[in-house]
């Protein structure tokens, strides 16, 4: 499986948090595993069926009901046709299953929409299909989750006006399960999975057997929907079927994640597939047919399995506790359904990410080897999706299927396209399979958009072709980005040596400005040390400047008549700034405790640091000191810190040269042996002459590696250690798709004793 990979700038998950968050979030999502526990993950076909066939079949609870509410509201005689709309959504989730097991077959990775019509349709193709699951995925959740809220509210009516708040509380827990891993939540959904299937066999066995022997139960609708007068159309039927046909959703999750299973990866799923199908199919039509005998229909408050459930086991009855089961179990694998997609829509989602067309966050794998971002997203856009239409079944159906035929649709073509391309034994038998799912995919597509568009289906359809074009934005971004990195490494290869000028920005003389004064003095020699009097800072400074540093050294005095940022910009504006010419701006910022809070008290350094980072040519580099620790040390370490060997990274090593460093090493954290080796390549090929420490990062976070490295050369107390980091200054929106990694090292790195920062920005306008 793939992993996290090192991106074009510093970026990526970030250092710990804090210990008291640390705590929380270890008890929660328990310990890092390392990358090399992978395999552990994998699942067995007993595990993987629960994992990702929930979905599919916890449409079994509400797909009748949907097909039979669109026939009854409008005849009474809408009934006699639900058995036959049944036995058509039953042979169409027959074709697919057969058609998807040709694809499992085929990629053995991953099988999934996405993948299939980008090596056999194209990019836009693709790109459709990958909108339109994301789509679904996100609606499933919403859905199954409020499908299995209605399944509790329905034997416990005092439950009804808090539906919402249940249904939001549901999602964030089967958050939380995932986030603790794969393989951990498909041993806590195992056992209601596979209690689901065997209380519903239950259920269908005894009623059938009743109905068998003359004794068909009559089943109570409390407080039923309103029965129409009118004729059953052909409309009518097609929307029907539309709305039967969820029961189709959760079959391409398997196809999505053939990599979570054991060797043999594409048989196991291939297998795993084939028992959904039989067991979906079943268990539909079962449901179907007890809900024509029995007369069940749909209600305002009880829904037709809990119908079906109470008139097969009535209360008082020796078997009235089977009831409960029902619909607890039912509750249960509604709402687990929602796993099918926190599997699905993560694994998506990191595709893309490595594929640049979508943010590459989702591409990063958290502590217990899941893609927590894409699960994180995933669960913040149900609950939107559950808050604003007050978790209502009804209302949240009509979005539902169309993005799961679609891609049905598009990957079934794209398979033609491969056998036809392939022609490996046996291809026309598999082209004839996924030629009959594609054609009957497109032509269920077109009948669900014809008849939900004016419900709010139009909502899904104008979204996956805005999704497609942001898709497109985004990978514009990457590419751009990627050229003008590639660009900037020749020319900074070709660049004249470095030259940088120092500037020192004094606001207070205190330990922190000391040890700025000697930092300069060490490493950058001659520079220019500025002050801007403001009413905050202390009026003697001129005095103490004097009495510390003699003739040695002069401080200039810049006006503050436009405020103190501006005018040591205005200074700064004063220096040429070519390809090989830095100015370092030096700002000291004395610190009582170690506190976030206190440094963003300190408004003035924070704004300047900020606003200097967006100007070209400049390096900032902050000087923090902790009240008590002691200014000065014998000698200064610099520390380059690279994620590759491109523009930004070159440019920090070409200002490194300009320094009076007699020590200096860059250093690469590799998340795996390929990442390594590829670098130290790299490396070599462009002739660096810094030596290049590659370290071990297992656990995919760069805090405690980091830390740990340079509280190693500090632990003789004698040396300040100067870490260069390259930082890539994106603006607008295009912010959002570069993690905030250089953010995170200058919080982990802002109250480290004896370790001074220097940011060399690379700008992308």
């Amino acid at each position: 499986m793939a992993q996290k990979a090192h991106t074009d700038e510093l970026e990526g998950v970030g250092p710990p948090p804090a210990e008291g968050i640390r705590t929380v979030k270890r008890a929660l999502v328990g310990r890092p595993m390392a990358t090399d526990a992978m395999e552990e993950t994998l699942l067995r076909k007993r595990l993987a069926l629960p994992i990702f066939a929930s979905d599919a079949l916890s449409s079994v609870a509400y797909a009748t009901e949907s097909a039979l509410i669109v026939l009854l509201a409008a005849s009474a005689a809408g009934r006699r046709d639900l058995l036959p709309i049944t036995a058509a959504v039953a042979g169409l989730l027959a074709i697919v299953v057969a058609s998807y097991r040709q694809t499992v077959k085929a990629y053995s990775t991953s099988g999934g929409s996405y993948v299939v019509s980008k090596e056999n349709l194209g990019t836009v193709p693709s790109l459709v299909a990958a909108a339109a699951l994301l789509t679904d995925y996100v609606l499933t959740v919403a859905v199954s989750v409020a499908a299995g809220i209605l399944a509790i509210v329905s034997a416990l009516p005092s439950l009804e006006h808090s539906t919402t708040e249940l249904s939001i509380g549901a999602v964030v827990l089967i958050t939380l399960v995932n986030l603790r891993g794969v393989r951990e939540s498909g041993v806590l959904f195992a056992i209601p999975t596979y209690a689901f299937i065997a209380a519903f066999f239950a259920l269908i066995g005894t009623g059938i057997a009743k109905c068998t022997a003359g004794t068909c139960p009559h089943a109570v609708v409390p407080h039923p929907l309103p029965v129409g007068a009118g004729a059953i159309t052909l409309f009518v039927l097609l929307r029907s079927f539309a709305s039967g046909s969820s029961a189709l959703t959760g079959v391409e999750a398997i196809s999505n994640g053939v990599s979570a299973f054991r060797p043999p990866q594409a048989k196991n799923a291939a297998r795993t597939l084939a028992i959904l199908g039989a067991v979906a199919i079943t268990l539909f039509a079962g449901v179907s047919f007890m809900t024509v005998r029995m007369h069940a229909a749909p209600s305002g408050t009880a829904s037709v399995i809990s119908q079906i459930a109470r008139a097969t086991f009535p209360t008082g009855s020796a078997a009235g506790f089977m009831y409960w089961v029902v619909q607890i179990t039912t509750f249960a694998i509604l709402v687990l359904a929602a796993n099918t997609s926190f599997q699905g829509f993560p694994r998506l989602a990191a595709l893309l990410a490595r594929d640049r067309f979508f943010p590459r966050q989702f591409a990063n794998l958290g502590d217990r080897l899941v893609y927590s971002n894409g699960i994180v997203v995933l669960s913040g856009l149900a609950i939107g999706l559950l808050w604003y239409y007050h978790a209502k079944v009804d209302s949240l159906i009509h979005l539902y299927v169309i993005g799961v035929f679609t891609a049905f649709t598009l990957s079934q073509s794209g398979m033609v396209r491969h056998w036809l391309r392939a022609r490996t034994a046996g291809w026309r038998r598999s082209i004839a399979v996924n030629g009959v799912g594609a054609i009957a995919t497109g032509v269920v597509g077109v009948i669900v958009i014809w008849t939900k568009f004016t419900q709010g289906a139009w909502l899904v359809i104008i979204a996956i072709p805005f999704m497609v074009m942001l898709f497109l934005g985004i990978n514009r971004h990457y590419r751009k980005t990627a050229r003008r990195l590639r660009a900037a490494a020749a020319a900074v290869a070709s660049a004249p040596a470095a030259r940088t000028t120092t500037v020192l920005e004094v606001d207070a003389i205190d330990a922190a400005t000391e040890r700025a004064v000697w930092f300069a003095r060490s490493v950058c020699g001659p520079f220019h040390a500025v002050h801007v009097p403001t009413r905050s800072s202390d009026p003697a400074v001129n005095a103490l400047w004097h009495r510390a540093n003699g003739n040695e050294q002069f401080l200039e005095r810049l006006s503050a008549a436009e405020g103190p940022v501006d005018a040591i910009l205005e200074y700064v504006w004063g220096f040429p700034r070519g390809e090989s010419d830095f100015v370092n701006v030096v700002v000291p910022e004395l610190f009582r405790r170690p506190s976030l809070l206190e440094a963003l008290r300190n408004r003035s350094a924070f704004s300047l640091k900020l606003r200097l980072l967006q100007e070209p040519g400049v390096v900032v580099t902050d000087v923090p000191v902790l009240d008590g620790e002691a200014p000065t040390a014998k000698r200064v370490v610099g520390v380059i810190l690279v994620s590759g060997v491109h523009g930004a990274s070159l440019r920090a090593v070409n200002y490194v040269r300009s320094l009076r460093l007699a020590d200096t090493r860059a250093v690469y954290f590799a998340f795996d042996s390929d990442e390594a080796h590829r670098l130290r390549t790299e490396w070599q090929r462009r002739e660096v002459d810094i030596p290049l420490d590659v370290l071990e990062a297992p656990f995919r976070d760069l805090g405690d590696p980091l830390l740990a490295y340079l509280r190693r050369l500090t632990e003789d107390g004698e040396t300040v250690v100067n870490v260069i980091m390259p930082e890539l200054v994106v603006r607008g929106w295009r912010r959002l798709l570069h993690n905030q990694r250089a953010l995170y090292i200058k919080r982990l790195l802002l109250f480290e004793p004896r370790v001074i920062l220097s940011s060399v920005p690379y700008q992308l306008t």
